[in-house]
């Protein structure tokens, strides 16, 4: 982050990392709304990146189709009236954490030679089991955002998901009764770019026409760890 801010340079700019796999771009907007909101910054560039080719095994042909590398960013300023990020709605749960993740190269199992043998830096997944908790939280999240915003999903004008793959957005849209030509999609051009998928997606739905002034954009979002969460934007 901060070879990034010296890079672009944003001298005296705050600048750091955060983690929270699927979920990041979602966890980050949380914590830059608190922020603006609470008068700490006025300003920021939130980006989703990730270069999950270096963690893939190649062999595994589970995961290593399914994962690619992708940056996407948005710049959040304060706002008045009905605009703008209406709310957050964070969630985690590390107790399956287990079903995917990266076993190795962390403090638990530092890297080694057996652990790099063994494929232990790499992405492990239990896909069917990681599908059913994705589409789980997926319509947790969304509901939640709902709720708290007095809305329903037949308000919603767009939904973008995070592009896990196309089982996933369809179970969590169908769930929500959202009819696909209301959700972005677009795993098919890059693959799950993790915390970059909601920024790209969202981009693109921009760029479309998809998010029209004062329509309700919902994100959505679930990830290693695991972790999930939501955010519902009046354009």
């Amino acid at each position: 982050a901060v070879f990034l801010q010296h890079r672009l340079g944003a001298k005296k700019a705050a600048a750091f990392d955060l983690a929270a796999a699927c979920t990041g771009f979602i966890y980050g907007l949380a914590v830059v709304d608190g922020l603006i909101r609470t008068g700490v910054a006025k300003n920021c560039l939130l980006i989703g990146a990730e270069v999950l080719s270096r963690v893939m095994n190649w062999e595994d042909r589970g995961t290593c189709i399914i994962f690619g590398d992708g940056a996407g960013a948005a710049v959040l300023v304060p706002t008045h009236g009905r605009h703008g990020l209406l709310s957050t709605h964070l969630y985690a749960d590390g107790g399956q954490a287990d079903l995917l993740c990266i076993p190795g190269g962390g403090s638990r199992i530092p890297a080694s030679r057996e652990a790099i043998e063994q494929k232990l830096h790499c992405v492990h997944m239990k896909g069917n089991e990681t599908f059913k908790l994705a589409v789980k939280g997926m319509f947790q999240a969304a509901q939640a955002a709902l709720a708290a915003n007095d809305v329903a999903a037949a308000d919603i004008a767009l939904l973008v998901p995070h592009q896990a793959n196309i089982r996933i957005i369809e179970a969590t849209a169908q769930r929500l009764h959202v009819p696909m030509s209301r959700v972005f999609v677009n795993i098919d051009r890059y693959g799950n770019t993790s915390g970059a998928t909601i920024p790209i997606a969202l981009d693109e739905a921009v760029r479309e026409g998809r998010a029209a002034p004062g329509e309700l954009v919902l994100l959505d979002a679930f990830g290693a760890g695991f972790t999930w969460g939501s955010a519902l934007i009046r354009w």
